[in-house]
Formats: structure tokens, C-alpha cells, sequence
């Protein structure tokens, strides 16, 4: 039997070897490529031709959002598997509407994955029993969700490091950007939540769950 070719992506090493050794043990699975960023995901995708790309959303560069989306661009078959930290919904919805074909957190069971990239090989979409829930959402709250679906990837990726409490300086050192192009960024997604401060920001972030109290 043909086995999987898998594109492994992931800006952590450790997390990497333990992807290698987990998947090693099914026979069906080989790791045929790793990137630590999402622009030599891209490169690597056209040189190796995967079957699967197993991905992190949570990058420096790009970041995961954008390389979904950019690798969907140049080809609409491409099969994307989210394996993230992150189990809001928020996450997911954003993360298949890039191209995603599934998504799983790194807390699932590691049979989890295993299946994951078997379903999605074979054509199929995938998400972890649970993620699909989506909270219910009133009033400003649905305001919010709807600017949220305007943001860029990266707008979001900013975004969410804001509210997070990160400063400028920490989110450009994170996403290996300029200071004033991390800046630029803030500036305008304060214009589009009509946010005075990063406290407001945050605010949302907590309503829509996209970070926790």
C-alpha cells in the first residue's frame, strides 16, 4: 500500500521529533518534509508534493493562517491539517475557511492524529469530536464576530497577541516583523473594533472566547 506522504510543520523542534516518533509507528505515514516557518512550507509543498500538510497555526513569518490560505491559492486540492493549542471556535471556523481540511488540538489522543491524516488523505474533512460547537452569540457579541471574519490572517494573528498582553516590541520578536509594521497593524485593528486601547481589544477577545478569563 502507498503510504502517506506528510509535510510536517511546526516552528518547535521537540514538538517536531515527537510528531516524527509518534507517526513512525503507523506503517500508513511517512514524514517526508519538515519547516519551522509557513514561507518554507510553501517552497516545500511545490518541491515535495505532499499528500497531507500537518500544520501549526501559531508561527513566526506568516504565520499558519496565511500559509493555508497561500497554499490553497496554488493549489484548491491541497489536504491541511490544523493540529493547534488553540480549541476555540474562532480558530477553526477561520482556519477552514483558508482551506484547512481539518483540525485537531495538541491535547487529543495521539490515535487522534493518526486517523486524522489517514480521513483527510482519503478525501474526507476532519475535526476533533467537539470543536464544531460554536458558542451562541448575542448582540455585540455577533458585531464583534462579524469584524473578526475582516480581519486578515495576519490582522488576526496580531490581533490575538494583543489581547493577550503582548507589546509591540514582543509581538514583532514573535512574528519576526518590523516594530512599525507590527505598529501599523495595531493601529488599524483598533480603527476596525473601534478600540481606544488594548484593554478593549481584549474585552472582545474574552467575549468571543478567543482567550479565556
Amino acid at each position: 500500500m502507498k503510504k502517506i506522504n506528510v509535510l510536517l510543520v511546526d516552528d518547535h523542534a521537540v514538538v517536531r521529533a515527537g510528531f516524527r516518533m509518534l507517526l513512525a509507528s503507523a506503517n500508513s505515514i511517512e514524514i517526508v518534509a519538515e519547516a519551522e516557518r509557513g514561507e518554507t512550507a510553501c517552497q516545500l509543498y511545490l518541491e515535495k508534493q505532499p499528500d497531507v500538510v500537518v500544520l501549526d497555526l501559531s508561527m513566526p513569518g506568516i504565520g499558519g493562517l496565511e500559509c493555508i490560505r497561500r497554499i490553497c491559492n496554488r493549489d484548491s486540492l491541497a489536504k491541511i491539517l490544523v493540529f493547534s493549542v488553540h480549541d476555540e471556535s474562532v480558530y477553526v471556523s477561520r482556519a477552514i475557511e483558508a482551506g484547512a481540511k481539518g483540525y485537531i488540538t495538541k491535547n487529543s489522543a495521539p490515535e487522534i492524529l493518526v486517523d486524522a491524516i489517514q480521513k483527510i488523505a482519503a478525501g474526507d474533512i476532519y475535526i476533533e469530536p467537539g470543536l464544531e460547537k460554536t458558542p451562541r452569540i448575542h448582540g455585540n457579541e455577533l458585531d464583534y464576530k462579524n469584524l473578526i471574519n475582516t480581519l486578515t490572517p495576519k490582522e488576526f494573528d496580531i490581533f490575538c497577541l494583543l489581547a493577550k498582553g503582548l507589546t509591540t516590541h514582543k509581538i514583532a520578536g514573535e512574528l519576526c516583523l518590523g516594530y512599525k509594521t507590527v505598529a501599523n497593524y495595531g493601529t488599524q485593528i483598533k480603527s476596525k473594533f473601534h478600540a481606544a486601547t488594548v484593554a478593549e481589544l481584549a474585552h472582545i477577545a474574552t467575549a468571543l472566547g478567543i482567550i479565556k478569563n
